[in-house]
Formats: C-alpha cells, sequence, structure tokens
C-alpha cells in the first residue's frame, strides 16, 4: 500500500468495546488490543492527528439496566466507566508500541486521567500525541456513538471514522440477509429515513447538522484504518451530498 500523503490530517475514530472482545464473549483479548494499536500506530506514522473515542460494551452496556434491576442513569454511570478501563487498556498498548498517548476522560478522575477539556486535547494532537477520550459525554442516556460526533467537533477533525465487524452501511444485516451488499455512498438523510442501525440516530444528526463526514468500515480487515486515511474506497461514506 502506498504511504502517499494521507486525505485527512485529523481524525476521530470511533471503536466498539466489542472490537476489544475478538472471538470472547467479555473483557479484552490481548491479541486484539495489540492489533488495534498496530493499526493506530501505523496511521498516526503517517503523521496523522488522531483522537478515539471507545466504548465499553465488552464489560457493560447500561442499556441492559433492565436485565440487572437497576435504573438507567447508574447503569450508565458504570457504562461510563468501563470505557475508561477501555482507553487505558489501548493506551497502555500504544504507549508500549512507542507511541505517545493522553488518557482523557468527560467523569473526573484526576488519579487516572486527564480531565478533558476541549483545547487541551486539541493541544495534545498538535503536539503529535494520540487522545483516548473515556466516559462518553459525561452524561446518561447519551451513547458513545453520540460522544463521538461531539468530540469530532470540538475538535476539529475532518472525519468521523466509525469501525465496525461489517464492511459498511447495508440495507438489511448481513447476517441475517448474506445477500445484501453494503452502500458506497449515502446520506445523512437516507440514514434516518431508513433507520439503518449504523450508528445512534442523535449521532448522525450531529454529524449531519455540522455535515461532518463519516465513514463506516470493517475494522477487522488489517490496514482498513490507514486504507481509509489515505483515501481508499473503502467501506461507506456518509455524508450531505
Amino acid at each position: 500500500m502506498s504511504d502517499k500523503r494521507p486525505r485527512y490530517r485529523r481524525i476521530l475514530l470511533k471503536l466498539s468495546g466489542e472490537a476489544l472482545m475478538g472471538d470472547e464473549s467479555f473483557g479484552i483479548d490481548s491479541s486484539v488490543l495489540k492489533a488495534v494499536a498496530s493499526e493506530v500506530r501505523n496511521v498516526h506514522k503517517l503523521g496523522v492527528e488522531i483522537a478515539i473515542v471507545i466504548g465499553g460494551g465488552n464489560i457493560f452496556r447500561g442499556l441492559n439496566a433492565s436485565e440487572y434491576g437497576m435504573d438507567r442513569v447508574p447503569a450508565d454511570q458504570m457504562g461510563m466507566l468501563a470505557t475508561v478501563i477501555n482507553a487505558i487498556a489501548l493506551g497502555e498498548a500504544l504507549n508500549k508500541m512507542g507511541t505517545e498517548t493522553r488518557i482523557m476522560s468527560a467523569l473526573d478522575m484526576n488519579k487516572i486521567a486527564e480531565p478533558y477539556i476541549r483545547e487541551r486535547a486539541i493541544s495534545h494532537l498538535e503536539k503529535g500525541r494520540v487522545i483516548i477520550l473515556g466516559a462518553g459525554t459525561g452524561n446518561p442516556y447519551f451513547s458513545t456513538d453520540t460522544a463521538a460526533a461531539l468530540r469530532a467537533m470540538e475538535v476539529n477533525a475532518e472525519v468521523l471514522l466509525k469501525a465496525t465487524k461489517v464492511d459498511g452501511v447495508f440495507e438489511a444485516d448481513p447476517e441475517e440477509n448474506p445477500a445484501s451488499k453494503p452502500f458506497r455512498k449515502i446520506t445523512y438523510q437516507e440514514v434516518i429515513r431508513k433507520n439503518l442501525k449504523v450508528m445512534d440516530m442523535t449521532a448522525v444528526s450531529l454529524a449531519m447538522g455540522q455535515n461532518l463526514p463519516i465513514v463506516v468500515f470493517n475494522l477487522r480487515k488489517k490496514g482498513n484504518i490507514k486504507r481509509v486515511v489515505s483515501g481508499q474506497n473503502v467501506g461507506t461514506s456518509i455524508s450531505g451530498d
């Protein structure tokens, strides 16, 4: 693959917590963690400034509050803490590979993470550090997809990259309908009108309001983050066009 000038200079990468599980049913698969960190490192070496928002679904999902007999607010707070665990794990994996990181949290926990402050986050990016943003927005009822769209706009990212386990946005669930094919391009309005389950609709609406492009791609294919950043036709592009 050519290492030509990247198409994007500053990106926001949204990783689900489930992306770190691999084939496990819970927690973090060390081999997957190292593979994801290696992908991020390779893109960072191109000179791309990288902010990452990570979910916590591999540990706890607030949306499953009813299964535990819990109210939604404390369940979401537990989910936010789970994202910080994942952020620390990914940050440590990157640090071991020689890529300097900063963990930032929307919740105050200054013993283990910096508070998220927009100006400080941008300063870290400009200094060549990868920032990993945990605890979502710091508020219940908001998904980490929504946090990703919000943070992308706050740090002036040129694109929001949504990493998934499939090859983009499909008309129908490819696991239920193997004949379904991914869109190459689709508009925000189409995603909302068709109720496509690619991202939280609040996140899509936020991106649409600021015309923030979104690329949905398969994280499991080695080199895909680099391909997207280099401008190759990978996954599904969501925009206003």
